[in-house]
């Protein structure tokens, strides 16, 4: 393989970690050797995480994938001018004969991965880590996605994180001198979320051959810290290195992760096919792609996963400014059952067991809280009806958010898996799902409420103030928020105020109202000299009250204030 080969010259300080800028020349134009500078402060273990020859290998992988990367996100903004031009995604009838194509299928389950039926998510800092290791969930989903707010000590730490785990030497004491560690015998599988194809990693530079500079791309350096540190050591261990992988909008950006995984595989000398990655369908346009988005990947390919919060704002931001046709109710009465969510969910399951894939369902937002037995026995009733949904349509496992709800999500499922570890058999010939069942969003009917517009300025408000302050999943009112949510709650606000919306007590939604509702709720939020919900009202602001809409609120708010 002809890789590059930079020399890294690295210490442990606050100063930048670069290669060696080896200058030559190819005609008239001096190049020099692909290299990454890293600027972000270095702590304690850090050098442990950054070595030289993770550096040079993450250095390669830019060089190959960083251009492909920023030409399928400059497809992506074609996709979004001619949704708003009117044109609707639909099934592509260029690859028509991947989908009739009966005979393909995916690589399937890894080690590790054949029973799915519960999966516990989360972030990977220590103590969350642990407590999820604990659980009896057969899978933990170590998110350095939607549940991580992407400070460079999460970012860092997350890694080392997941590195003590898979060598056996992960634990953690409080502040407070509380020791947390590993107390179960077997510890679920671990399927790793690197950060999006959007995102980047402005801590760390990839300056290439021409001596142009960018920022690093944070899908690349989550997974390329995770596999190149333990993706051997997952092997010894009986499993191998797993991933979700998280806002795909096209079989292209597949095929991309596909290259990658197929390259990582050769370069550190591991089997073919040893990688797993599970997609989360999370985008409408990844929707009409389920067939093509599993071919690409079915080497290396596990299955798909519902990811409904994301699924949802993605329809809202596609559609925002379409009409009423498009406008959604209050956030809470978009449920699993309404029709557009169910033909997605159906073709999900019909489309992975076709294929041999698994299907993961999507995670109930509701939350146990130990000190109110109604709201847990609430919590834990909607998680059984959510999951016995799910059981019963065919997926083979599911998420949960918090350990507690572990049993009552597995009972759901081993009521219709019994002994057998998965239901992929189940091939559902009898879902046929059209491009117009997957856009019917107005038959969801409902209402938007004078309570809604303050649920969704009150959850986005406080979100982003927690994600601010590195916390990036947060429980508000019961529910487990991440990005996700937030993501949902500021583009309903965006939405309602430019297609003129009137709430069921006849009231007009304009950016005047919205802001006086939001001076009422900081009004009456109790403040800390800590707190960034200064920076929180400049980032929701921004994303819910400006003519101009962001694709994701997290982009602006990482340049400016993480």
């Amino acid at each position: 393989m002809n890789t590059p080969n930079p020399t890294i010259d690295q210490t442990v300080t606050s100063a930048p970690i670069k290669t060696d800028k080896v200058k030559t020349t190819t005609g008239s134009f001096a190049t020099i050797r692909p290299h990454l500078e890293v600027t972000g402060p270095l702590a304690d273990r850090y050098d442990e995480i950054l070595t030289p020859d993770a550096l040079e290998f993450l250095a390669e992988l830019h060089e190959h994938f960083a251009g492909t990367r920023h030409d399928l996100l400059a497809a992506r903004l074609q996709t979004r001018v001619d949704a708003a031009n009117g044109r609707d995604p639909k099934f592509l009838s260029v690859t028509e004969s991947i989908r009739l194509d009966s005979t393909w299928s995916v690589a399937g389950a890894g080690p590790g991965l054949e029973d799915r039926r519960v999966e516990i998510t989360g972030p990977t800092d220590r103590k969350m880590a642990i407590n999820a290791l604990n659980s009896s969930a057969k899978v933990w989903l170590a998110d350095q996605e939607d549940a991580t707010s992407p400070t460079w000590t999460n970012v860092i730490e997350g890694q080392l994180t997941l590195f003590d785990q898979v060598r056996g030497q992960l634990s953690y004491t409080s502040p407070e001198g509380k020791k947390y560690e590993i107390t179960n015998k077997t510890t679920p599988t671990i399927v790793m979320r690197p950060r999006g194809w959007h995102l980047v990693e402005k801590h760390v530079t990839f300056v290439d051959a021409a001596n142009r500079r960018m920022k690093s791309s944070g899908s690349l350096i989550d997974f390329g810290l995770y596999f190149f540190h333990n993706a051997k050591k997952l092997i010894e261990n009986g499993t191998g290195p797993y991933f979700y992988l998280a806002k795909l909008e096209s079989h292209k950006e597949a095929r991309l992760w596909n290259d990658i995984f197929t390259y990582a595989e050769e370069r550190l000398g591991i089997p073919y096919g040893t990688v797993r990655a599970t997609v989360l369908i999370e985008t409408i346009q990844a929707g009409f792609e389920m067939d093509e988005i599993l071919y690409e990947l079915r080497d290396h390919c596990a299955g798909l996963n519902a990811g409904r919060w994301d699924y949802i704002f993605s329809i809202i931001k596609t559609f925002r400014a379409r009409g009423s046709r498009f406008v959604f109710p209050d956030r809470k009465q978009i449920t699993m059952t309404v029709p557009f969510m169910r033909a997605y969910t159906e073709l999900l399951v019909a489309t992975c067991h076709r294929r041999g894939a698994f299907a993961i369902g999507g995670m109930s937002a509701f939350i146990p809280n130990r000190r109110d037995t109604a709201v847990t026995e609430q919590a834990l009733a909607q998680v059984a009806a959510d999951k016995k949904r799910e059981a019963t349509d065919g997926f083979d496992g599911s998420w949960v958010a918090h350990p507690d709800l572990i049993p009552t999500a597995q009972a759901e499922f081993d009521k219709v898996l019994g002994d057998r570890p998965n239901q992929v058999e189940r091939t559902r010939p009898e879902v046929s799902v059209t491009a117009a069942q997957l856009l019917d969003v107005a038959s969801v009917g409902g209402q938007i409420t004078e309570a809604g517009v303050r649920g969704n300025v009150l959850i986005a408000l406080r979100y982003i103030e927690s994600w601010l302050r590195g916390v990036g999943a947060a429980a508000i009112d019961n529910l487990m928020e991440d990005a996700a949510t937030a993501e949902i709650s500021r583009s309903q606000l965006w939405q309602w105020i430019h297609e003129n919306s009137v709430t069921a007590e006849g009231r007009r939604i304009d950016s005047d109202w919205v802001e006086e509702v939001l001076d009422e709720i900081v009004d009456g939020l109790e403040r800390t000299p800590t707190d960034r919900f200064d920076d929180a009202l400049t980032v929701l602001r921004t994303s819910a009250l400006e003519p101009e809409f962001p694709t994701f609120l997290t982009v602006g708010a990482y340049a400016r204030f993480l």
